[in-house]
């Protein structure tokens, strides 16, 4: 069953609205103090069937019919979420999640109908938070939401000086040996994961849940795979590191100078 139809033939009623607005900037619907939500499907009755879902959980609804659209909400307003559909006209919704990572941190949910394992290697390679597969449910895409929000809305982590290794989180900027070092967002979210926790052994399946996402407890080659990434970027000698250490058959450790 296509997600389209799963969603329009939910048993949740959705009242009808035009879609012929000739604002496509418009705000749907708006209850105070809720977070801000963009929806970015091109599809309209896709967006009706979202808002539906996310109205009555107390979330406030914006939508737009394609990326550019959404650049252009996200530099107007300050959206706290963004579910973006990854087949969308025009700019691609891959091309879009990267637009709007370079933009800022606000947590992106894909939303597509591919599942290979490829599909969401590159989805997360571009900045996205989580990966939903359609046709999914109301309460899976709320649990989602919610688990996504909670993870990114973590609290502050201050920044990590050493001799050789500098990281701003607020800037998102990474210094080691004295040069700048370009980190992808899967790579800069894991090492804030690492750091936040200094000191604490996590474990595969802990880092994973917390990094890509609920879903992602059993993947250890991706993890094991962006870890030799991030240590041929920071450590002075990778094959010997020295901030992330593994702790055999568990995880991973982050050493600072406070924990050595």
């Amino acid at each position: 069953m296509e997600c389209r139809e799963a969603l329009v033939n939910s048993p949740m009623r959705i009242v009808p609205q035009s879609t012929d607005d000739p604002n496509p900037f418009r705000r749907m619907d708006v209850i105070m103090n809720s977070e801000l939500i963009l929806i970015v499907d091109d599809n309209p009755q896709i967006r009706r069937a979202l808002r539906a879902i996310l109205i009555p959980q107390g979330f406030t609804v914006v939508d737009a019919r394609s990326g550019e659209e959404a650049l252009e909400i996200i530099r107007r307003e300050q959206i706290e979420m963004v579910l973006l559909d990854v087949n969308l006209p025009g700019m691609s919704g891959i091309e879009a999640c990267k637009e709007i990572r370079r933009a800022g941190d606000v947590p992106i949910i894909m939303l597509t109908v591919r599942s290979s394992e490829r599909d969401k290697l590159l989805a997360f390679d571009a900045g996205a938070d989580d990966y939903v597969v359609k046709p999914f449910g109301a309460q899976e895409l709320t649990a989602r939401v919610r688990a996504t929000m909670r993870r990114t809305g973590a609290d502050h982590v201050p920044a990590f000086v050493s001799p050789d290794l500098k990281i701003d989180f607020e800037r998102r900027s990474v210094t080691a040996r004295g040069r700048t070092v370009r980190l992808t967002p899967k790579e800069f979210s894991l090492l804030r994961h690492l750091v936040a926790n200094s000191g604490k052994t996590l474990t595969h399946r802990g880092l994973l849940q917390s990094v890509w996402g609920p879903d992602y407890g059993e993947e250890m080659e991706s993890l094991r795979v962006l870890i030799n990434q991030l240590r041929k970027k920071i450590e002075p000698n990778p094959r010997e590191p020295r901030y992330i250490v593994t702790e055999p058959w568990i995880g991973y450790r982050f050493e600072s100078a406070d924990t050595r």
